[in-house]
């Protein structure tokens, strides 16, 4: 049977050739190879027979300019066929700006009603994966193979990491130049073991977590884990990590707390751990919307960078970049925190204010608005309606200090503040409040 798996692969392999050479030139084989080693009990990624250090971020936008003048040296996606342009275009620019692109193979999920029981549609998949795999699989900028995306989260059916070992398996028969992953949720160690039985094929294991990865070293610690691993998303405490209204609103770190949140990250999980972690991916190096507009984009949707940005760039080269984005304060409305369980009446007038502070001294412009509050229960990041926005509530929206009518409707709702300094920086902040 391998035989004739190894020969149907080549048989794609070749007819696919021709496609894949227009890619990058006219060489048949452009793939640096990329390995794990181990020594001395210490792990290494090497590129090209050289130690790589991933100065990585999870990328949803096309802006790999931003990454790279900031120090970035690598991105991944999460899917290689729903990008937001065509993936041998997102390669060959990863390329060609000295980029490597650690790239999702996009896994259905059983939460999104996939049978792993049934083996026509699992062999069909792993068939379209494998198209996907010869296409790419010689691409110099091509860094790893991440077999799915968080295929534990919900997950019940262990056959789900089977058929991520008979990925990972033909992976490694058609390309012996990348190493393969999954990514999982959380430290979930049923995942893990589920993992240590049907996937034994990976080289290595990607976790993903927020506020719950300065934890991370205790439960490699306690588990006697002892392998290499990544951490492919990491950044803002996680809107289910967080305390909430006593309508159930979950309360948002400021720009300016994310900041702090970021950098311990850093200084205390990933910089310590590199012989054992040696890959990681900070989310999200673009925008979207979940929860709140704001809460993991390290940029806002009009395109301005947040003081994580700043943070990143010194994580990778040691300074601050030239200038500084804004400080803010926490947002106080009617004199109260989010903490407070904000409530107003209806129709009524009230105060709101911020503090901000711009390490550079540039004039500060600011911008508030009011939105319902979110509804949705989407989980695992799926795609979220922005919450609708509210007019004519605010008579000095570009002031620090502002006067707010409450909404005539009762419900919940948020109040969000921006702050700019005119250099394609911002900091923000919101606060719920609920109006009876």
């Amino acid at each position: 049977m391998k035989w004739r798996n190894q020969l149907i692969y080549l048989f794609l392999a070749i007819s696919m050739l021709g496609g894949t050479s227009m890619l990058f030139g006219s060489e048949q084989n452009s793939a640096i190879k990329v390995e794990i080693v181990h020594k001395d009990g210490k792990y290494q990624l090497l590129r090209g027979g050289v130690p790589y250090h991933i100065k990585g971020a999870g990328i949803d936008h096309n802006d790999l300019h931003s990454l790279v003048r900031h120090g970035g040296n690598s991105f991944r996606t999460w899917s290689a066929t729903s990008n937001s342009q065509p993936t041998e275009q997102l390669l060959d620019r990863a390329h060609s700006l000295g980029l490597t692109v650690s790239l999702c193979l996009d896994v259905a999920r059983e939460r999104h009603n996939f049978d792993y029981n049934d083996p026509i549609v699992v062999a069909k998949q792993k068939d379209e994966i494998l198209a996907t795999v010869l296409k790419y699989k010689d691409h110099p900028a091509l860094l790893t193979w991440f077999i799915g995306n968080e295929l534990n989260f919900h997950f019940k059916n262990p056959l789900v990491f089977e058929a991520v070992n008979d990925i990972s398996k033909m992976i490694h028969e058609v390309d012996p130049n990348h190493p393969t992953t999954t990514t999982l949720s959380f430290f979930d160690k049923k995942a893990m073991s589920a993992i240590k039985k049907h996937a034994p094929d990976l080289d290595f294991i990607s976790f993903q977590l927020y506020g719950g990865l300065v934890d991370l070293p205790k439960h490699i610690e306690n588990a006697k884990f002892d392998q290499p691993y990544f951490v492919t998303e990491w950044g803002a405490i996680g809107h289910w990590e967080v305390p909430k209204t006593s309508w159930g609103a979950p309360l948002e770190q400021t720009s300016s707390e994310k900041a702090d949140s970021y950098n311990i990250s850093y200084l205390k999980v990933l910089k310590p751990f590199a012989d054992q972690a040696i890959g990681s991916y900070v989310f999200l190096w673009g925008q979207k919307q979940e929860r709140t507009p704001t809460w993991y984009g390290m940029y806002l949707q009009t395109g301005e960078e947040t003081e994580v940005i700043d943070i990143m760039h010194r994580i990778w080269n040691g300074q601050w970049p030239a200038n500084r984005t804004p400080k803010i304060s926490t947002v106080r409305l009617d004199k109260k925190t989010g903490l407070d369980n904000v409530t107003l009446i209806k129709g009524k007038h009230y105060s709101a204010s911020i503090d901000v502070i711009d390490p550079d001294n540039d004039p500060i412009r600011y911008r508030w608005e009011v939105r319902h509050e979110s509804s949705a229960d989407q989980v695992g990041g799926d795609h979220e309606p922005v919450p609708e926005l509210i007019d004519n509530l605010i008579t000095n929206p570009t002031a620090s200090n502002i006067r707010i009518t409450a909404p005539t409707i009762g419900g919940a709702y948020r109040l969000f503040v921006y702050a700019f300094d005119g250099h394609n920086h911002a900091a923000h902040a919101n606060i719920p409040f609920y109006v009876k």
